[in-house]
């Protein structure tokens, strides 16, 4: 579980350690802002396209085999980065690097398929809380070592974490001894990809070419028509990369849609909080503090969350995990209330981003349990893959949304334009509006279970066929 757990404490690391490196980089190589986030761009459509496919792969082959290659791919990459000669080389590597995104989705399963029934989700709650962990101390650790020393020593570092990580795996994580065999869904695999990367192209870029304009509706369009046919392909196919009638199940339909409204709820503070912190003082919302201090004030968001995680687990092991998650997002709600009114003292925001942590750990350790109460053994990797996937389009969500509102509000601070209280206002609403909304479906979640007697649903193979019982 240690190792797990590391593993997906470096991934979410990769996630976010480019992010303050882009100024330096956009200057030494004389990129525009918008050519320099393709850095984060690229390394967000390579995870979603690799996070199915390495579910899928994991649960036909084994999921060491394959968190070991995703671990190798992530390794590579880091080593591209930290001797790139170019921007092209640059993206190169942070495409490798994204491939890694299976990992966390891969470790949950096999942590289901290895330890035992009563510590399953502790672990689990654990292993789900690494996300928030690396994606909080990711920005401030990278910032630190490109200050004292270049940006390429943040991806040598890189490098060494995810040798490290690699070779625990190979040395100490057990094979899971459930798979199904069955050949791989090329051409579903393909559809995914295309589907996937003009919806993530359209958010992620639409605030830079216009809503409205040619570019942005055309993808829009074109990723329903692809997943569409997808989805007809999926249901046709003996072995589907995603099985949508397990993912159509009531209380899988209804986590899965939560966990893309959780990942809005989550990543406004994630994205606009290290920008408050630096911001003058003279906008009214910010703090003008250093990076180093914005990225301290950061770093109890993310150990709340690992701290929280086994608290979480013996909630949902006592209620269930239905409870957890409408806990959970019912706080993240009250958090982000809080964050729209732009708290004006350091301490305040601090306790702020603490309730938001606790409201995040409770959600991210529900809803894998969720899934994997629901589906069958043998599609844990390829059903946590799905929902690891649907919280990355929350995010990119949530960042689309927020770029937005920062750019159309502005107010000028010393002669330059900045972004306005507004823009981190109306953010932190829709984020807050999302939570509330998540909490409907956790409700709703709720009922569907009690509805079913108040059993928990376990899932077994009979005839090769999966087939949920209602077990008391």
């Amino acid at each position: 579980m240690i190792v797990l757990c590391g593993c997906g404490i470096t991934v979410s690391l990769m996630h976010t350690l480019v992010v303050p490196l882009l100024p330096e980089i956009s200057r030494l190589m004389d990129l525009s802002q918008d050519s320099a986030s393709w850095l984060l761009t690229v390394t967000m459509l390579s995870g979603a396209v690799c996070a199915p496919v390495c579910g899928r792969l994991g649960d036909m082959i084994g999921k060491r085999k394959v968190l070991a290659v995703a671990l190798g791919l992530m390794t590579v990459g880091s080593l591209v980065g930290a001797v790139a000669w170019s921007f092209g080389s640059l993206l190169v590597a942070r495409m490798l690097q994204g491939a890694a995104f299976g990992v966390l989705p891969l470790g949950i399963s096999i942590l289901k398929d290895e330890l035992p029934p009563e510590r399953v989700m502790a672990g689990t709650a654990t292993m789900s809380s690494t996300l928030g962990v690396g994606g909080a101390i990711g920005m401030p650790t990278a910032g630190v070592i490109a200050a004292l020393l270049s940006w390429h020593a943040v991806f040598w570092a890189a490098t060494g974490a995810s040798l490290v990580m690699l070779v625990l795996v190979v040395a100490f994580v057990p094979e899971s001894p459930i798979h199904t065999g069955g050949r791989f869904d090329v051409l579903g695999a393909l559809g995914l990809a295309t589907g996937l990367v003009a919806l993530l192209l359209a958010i992620s870029q639409g605030a830079h070419w216009g809503w409205a304009s040619t570019p942005t509706i055309g993808l829009f369009a074109g990723s329903v028509v692809v997943l569409g046919v997808w989805a007809t392909h999926q249901l046709r196919v003996r072995s589907p990369l995603v099985d949508l009638r397990t993912s159509t199940r009531p209380v899988v339909l209804l986590t899965n849609l939560a966990t893309t409204l959780v990942g809005v709820g989550m990543f406004a503070s994630f994205m606009l909080t290290p920008l408050q912190l630096q911001a003058s003082t003279a906008t009214g919302y910010g703090f003008g503090v250093s990076v180093m201090l914005a990225g301290v004030c950061m770093l109890p968001m993310g150990l709340g969350m690992l701290f929280f995680s086994p608290v979480s687990a013996k909630i949902s092991a006592r209620r269930g995990a239905h409870v957890t998650l409408l806990c959970g997002a019912l706080i993240m709600f009250v958090a982000n209330v809080c964050q729209a009114l732009l708290p004006g003292g350091l301490p305040v925001l601090i306790a702020v981003l603490m309730l938001l942590s606790i409201g995040t750990a409770l959600c991210f350790s529900a809803m894998p349990t969720l899934i994997m109460s629901w589906v069958p053994a043998t599609e844990t990797a390829s059903a946590n893959s799905l929902n690891a996937l649907l919280r990355t389009i929350g995010t990119s969500t949530c960042a689309a949304i927020g770029g937005t509102f920062l750019a159309a509000f502005t107010v000028r601070v010393d002669g330059a334009a900045v972004a306005s209280s507004t823009g981190f206002q109306l953010t932190y609403t829709i984020a807050a509006g999302a939570s509330l909304v998540a909490a409907g479906l956790a409700m709703a979640v709720t009922l569907v279970i009690r509805r079913a007697g108040g059993h928990v649903a376990e899932v077994t193979e009979l005839g090769g066929e999966a087939d949920v019982d209602l077990v008391a």
